[in-house]
């Protein structure tokens, strides 16, 4: 300091420049209260507590975190030992977040070790032999499980015969043949058919799905509690507006939660980095098509939007195809609603994202230089909401939109199919052509491609019928209409009614669900167009240019993906017991009371006037004319005469 008399002390400047001592600071606050001395004096416990806080703040953080897992530990425990059954969610959820810790903590200790032991075989001959002789074993394994699956059950050759039509077609359409890369084009279908075995065919995989699709059910029953609140139970229970449009709103909300806190953008960024290393695939067009899997085709994009300017034309295309291919989120708690098979929309939703980028690469190959080679991906920045309550609130906000969305376009589509169909109907009056409509006109001409499928031919019409409704104009009819087969089926009712068929066999309903997953249809091309021209404004002519080509690739992805599902599908579950079954007095009709009746009616002869006589495992059995009487008394067959 340039002045000596001035001195810097604790408390401040000195003016006599000596330190103020304890019966200074006391004179100087007598009779105005506890000098600042006292003050500090007073505070300095706290101060030396606080100090102690802040150096020690990650001892303190660990041993929180080792209680709060102790504790945790102790209840999951708890939960497991007295029900496991009851704490299989837990216990599911619990691995998962072990799986990840796990993964995060090798990644940290020796990610860059096996980096450096892997780099020596990126470009060695080694790598090329080990390519070339994987492709062998898998085509190998490929055409002995067929000969070995395929000889109890012809059917399924059929659908891959299907799958091998739908590659031929697309091939023959590709924009560039020379250019398409078979690697991405193989590895795509193939990780459709492993995840497709995994799903379909292994117990450990059904179950698992099956496990997912009804707790979403049951998580998705929470509507209820909402909407019944607000709309009152008799609207809830009777009206569809009312059951399935507030799940969009209620599935909304929680997957801009889930945005929020930041883990559907580590589910989207895995699945892409899975996906791109082994298609080798773009960054941008990976990661969309992974988010089709969670969000809809125009929320997609958004998660590339900065780099939408920049992409090339296949690119672009796989963009569009991967929208057209899946479906979101919101819409999955709709289509279940309607009492589709949720494991089967999960699987298909998952199954179609390979597909789409392998398909999509096939009609539409790689020709530029693509910016965003890099294989460390793009990374994804969470929500802009400033806390969960208000992501909650956009959430439920942004889903009103869709909601009511979906309203318009179902009755405005309802409503222009039924005046279609009294149009074509007069037309058809007009030759003396009776009943003509639109589901007829599409079961005639989609019937040899579902056929290709693996449908069975007495369920093509109606198969055929749903594909072309959801491609000319809405999946949500379409499921609508699947989901009236499905519960007439389960309802008992008979197959045929004066030679016209009421229902569709279990392994067509698969097919279907799997053939309808998809946004493909001509309404979505204004949804699609309109979404990324508002991002990308200068691309228009790009878009208009792809849109179409996408679309029919996206439709082709479901259809493949229902290929896979009728090449997998095998009746699972202990058959009934039909003996036992009407052993007892059937109360209501039930497709199992169906079955055992018709199992029972072909058993059966009749003799002029002497009792039925019965073959079969009904044979010299006491109760079987009390059975046929009490089946007789739901169903009606030349047996009861």
């Amino acid at each position: 300091m340039d002045n000596p008399g001035l001195e810097l002390t604790e408390e401040g400047l000195n003016p006599e420049g000596t330190r103020r001592t304890e019966e200074q600071g006391q004179s100087l606050g007598d009779g105005l209260g506890p000098s600042i001395y006292q003050r500090r004096s007073l505070l300095q416990p706290f101060t030396r507590a606080r100090s102690f806080c802040k150096t020690h703040a990650s001892l303190f953080k660990k041993i929180l975190l080792g209680l709060l897992c102790l504790a945790y530990a102790a209840y999951f425990l708890a939960a497991c030992i007295l029900n496991f059954q009851r704490a299989l969610a837990l216990f599911v959820l619990t691995c998962l977040v072990l799986l990840v810790l796990a993964h995060r903590s090798l990644k940290r200790l020796f990610g860059k070790k096996l980096t450096r032991c892997v780099k020596p075989f990126k470009n060695s001959c080694l790598k090329r032999w080990m390519k070339w002789v994987f492709a062998g074993v898998a085509l190998v394994g490929l055409i002995l499980w067929l000969a070995l699956d395929t000889a109890q059950r012809p059917e399924q050759l059929m659908s891959f015969a299907g799958i091998c039509m739908f590659i031929l077609i697309l091939f023959a359409f590709s924009k560039h043949h020379r250019a398409v890369s078979w690697r991405t084009v193989l590895w795509g279908l193939g990780l459709q058919f492993v995840f497709g075995i995994l799903v379909i065919r292994t117990d450990p995989g059904f179950s698992a799905f099956q496990w997912l699709g009804d707790q979403i059910q049951i998580f998705l029953n929470y509507t209820v509690a909402g909407s019944s609140f607000v709309f009152g139970d008799m609207l809830v229970k009777n009206a569809f507006a009312f059951q399935a449009l507030p799940i969009i709103i209620y599935f909304g909300c929680v997957m801009s939660i889930l945005y929020y806190l930041g883990l559907v953008q580590w589910v989207v960024q895995k699945v892409a980095w899975f996906l791109q290393i082994t298609m080798g695939t773009t960054a941008t067009e990976t990661l969309a098509v992974a988010g089709n899997i969670f969000v809809g085709m125009t929320e997609a994009p958004l998660l590339i939007r900065p780099y939408l300017a920049d992409m090339t034309l296949s690119e672009i295309h796989a963009v569009m195809t991967g929208g057209f291919a899946t479906i979101s989120g919101t819409v999955l708690g709709a289509f279940i609603s309607f009492g589709i098979e949720a494991s089967s929309l999960i699987s298909a939703s998952v199954m179609a994202a390979p597909s789409a980028l392998a398909l999509s690469k096939l009609v539409y190959p790689e020709v530029e230089e693509s910016k965003f080679k890099n294989k460390e991906g793009v990374k994804l920045p969470r929500g802009k909401e400033t806390n969960v309550l208000e992501a909650a609130s956009n959430g439920a906000t942004d889903a009103i939109g869709l909601a009511t969305n979906v309203a318009a376009n179902l009755i405005a589509f309802l409503a222009v199919l039924a005046f279609i169909n009294a149009a074509l109907s007069w037309l058809g009056e007009l030759v003396d052509i009776q009943g003509l409509t639109f589901q007829v006109i599409c079961s005639y001409i989609l019937r040899p491609m579902v056929f290709m499928m693996g449908v069975e031919w007495a369920d093509c019409p109606m198969v055929a019928e749903m594909v072309g409704i959801k491609f000319f104009t809405n999946e949500f009819v379409a499921y609508q209409q699947l989901s009236q087969y499905k519960n007439k089926r389960l309802s008992g009712m008979e197959e045929w009614i004066e030679g016209e068929k009421q229902w569709i066999s279990v392994r067509a309903e698969i097919i279907t669900t799997f053939s309808l997953c998809g946004f493909a249809n001509f309404s979505s091309i204004g949804i699609t167009l309109g979404g990324l021209t508002s991002m990308v404004p200068h691309r228009k002519s790009d878009l208009s240019k792809t849109v179409v080509s996408a679309l029919f690739t996206g439709a082709c992805v479901s259809l493949i993906s229902a290929c896979v599902a009728g090449i997998l599908y095998v009746p699972r579950g202990a058959e009934t017991d039909c003996v036992s079954f009407l052993n007892t007095s059937i109360t209501n009709r039930t497709y199992e009371a169906y079955v055992c009746c018709r199992g029972l009616f072909q058993s059966t002869s009749l003799s002029g006037t002497n009792a039925p006589s019965f073959s079969g495992p009904w044979e010299n059995k006491e109760f079987s004319a009390i059975a046929l009487a009490n089946c007789c008394e739901f169903y009606t067959n030349a047996a009861c005469a």
